[in-house]
């Protein structure tokens, strides 16, 4: 019988031992198990650009300390923390070189985690704190694309680490620029938190309108002149509302060539949208026209003057610039007209 089980002992050793070959305990344990307990990650390339992603209430995440992150972006960062695997080490022949290629450019990730002082069998829990519980280094992908090569800190062996079931590899997804992870909301409000809403049209200030609500009934007012429509359209006034629940911008172009964007936004805006709250919380977007840089052309072969299908815009007091569609943000572009009701 001891024989039997000193045999075990040992056939389970091997066992392991062939599985990890030579290489320290954790050296290729890069997954998470329990993503729901993180609550940040620190990215930061060989350039020092970083990005730091912190969990907040609802389940949402903020990024850098200032704006919402994109939460299509951070669920697909949790999926694949939790779900990436090491495929094999580096051959022998490799490792040197990659490590050198790590060392120059990589991407540094830090995973925080919500852990207990005391845990008894993940029953009895104690004492919560924030800890660093997994730091790895990102690099480039695999000749074949079909992994991507890291390293965990002060281990001595890289991997190739992928997905199961995913044909391709994973290092996009640990990107350090910020707009990568920036929310491309603009406007997300529903009717019971408007106060009041005004669309400024600048070129055309007879058709500016003002939306007030005092919670229980809305006015409509003709901003030109100030006076209050006496009836208007009750749909069109609850569908023009309703579209601020979710607008989003296409594109960031903060990083755009300075000259040309200054000559955009130094032209008179096309439109001006406030929004007020319940809180007395302003947003404000200014939309400027884009150039018709598709030479596009009208049934009569004129060459139309502007973009028909986006516009520039400038949000977040004036602090970024914006690439939006006409398509999303029609629905809350609208004229006076769109208000009166068919006498």
């Amino acid at each position: 019988m001891f024989i039997v089980s000193a045999l075990a002992i040992i056939a389970f050793i091997l066992s392991g031992t062939s599985r990890t070959g030579t290489f320290t305990k954790g050296e290729n344990d890069f997954a998470v198990e329990d993503t729901a307990g993180i609550t940040k990650i620190f990215m930061v390339d060989k350039k020092n650009r970083s990005v730091l992603l912190e969990r907040i209430a609802g389940g949402n995440w903020m990024l850098n300390k200032e704006y919402h992150a994109r939460k299509t972006g951070t669920d697909l960062l949790l999926y694949t923390i939790h779900h990436m695997i090491a495929k094999a080490p580096v051959p022998k022949t490799g490792r040197d070189n990659v490590i050198a290629l790590l060392a120059t450019q990589s991407v540094k990730v830090e995973v925080y985690q919500k852990v207990f002082r005391i845990n008894l069998f993940g029953k009895l829990k104690y004492f919560p704190h924030e800890k660093r519980t997994k730091t790895f280094y990102v690099g480039s992908a695999t000749q074949n694309n079909q992994g991507t090569f890291m390293l965990m800190e002060g281990a001595d062996n890289p991997f190739v680490v992928h997905l199961l079931g995913f044909r391709g590899f994973v290092a996009p997804r640990f990107s350090t620029l910020e707009e990568d992870w920036r929310d491309h909301t603009v406007f997300r409000k529903k009717i019971h938190e408007i106060k009041s809403v005004v669309v400024e049209f600048m070129e055309e200030p007879e058709k500016s309108v003002e939306i007030l609500s005092d919670g229980n009934d809305f006015a409509v007012v003709k901003r030109a002149t100030n006076d209050t429509l006496r009836n208007y359209d009750t749909l069109n006034l609850y569908n023009f509302l309703t579209a601020f629940s979710d607008l989003r911008y296409e594109a960031l172009l903060n990083d755009m060539d300075p000259d040309r964007k200054d000559s955009i936004i130094n032209t008179s805006a096309f439109h001006r949208v406030t929004l007020t709250d319940r809180d007395n919380h302003k947003t404000v977007i200014k939309t400027f026209h884009k150039p018709n840089d598709m030479q596009r052309y009208d049934m009569e072969g004129r060459l139309y003057t502007h973009d028909l299908d986006r516009l520039y815009a400038l949000i977040n007091d004036d602090r970024d610039f914006v690439l939006i569609q006409f398509f999303v943000f029609d629905k809350v572009l609208r004229p006076l007209d769109y208000f009166v009701t068919e006498r």
